[in-house]
């Protein structure tokens, strides 16, 4: 699992717009280390997230997305006090499920 996400999700009148910033390593499996070997594939496969529990986004990511990816979006019909969770799903397999508040 990797590092806790940064969420932040504030409403503007009947909408809310949310930022997601996700610690990971984001490898394309084309770069090479200091020895020559190539660096195998490790990125974000699948993202979603959900509002009070219903699916609002779903995303299907490949090996062009850069390191530490940023992620904005806005959800219509969220007020303060909603709640907004992101989930994440790599080719490794690791996962990781973070939850945000509506201010």
């Amino acid at each position: 699992m990797g590092d806790p996400m940064r969420i932040r999700a504030q409403a503007a009148g009947s909408n809310a717009t949310v930022r997601v910033l996700m610690a990971h390593e984001m490898e394309t499996g084309q770069r090479k280390d200091a020895a020559g070997k190539t660096i195998p594939a490790w990125h974000i496969t699948d993202v979603s997230a959900t509002h009070n529990g219903k699916p609002v986004l779903s995303a299907e990511w490949g090996p062009a997305v850069a390191k530490n990816p940023f992620l904005q979006f806005t959800v219509k019909g969220a007020k303060a006090g909603d709640k907004i969770a992101v989930s994440w799903k790599d080719n490794k397999g690791d996962t990781r499920s973070d939850e945000a508040t509506v201010t």
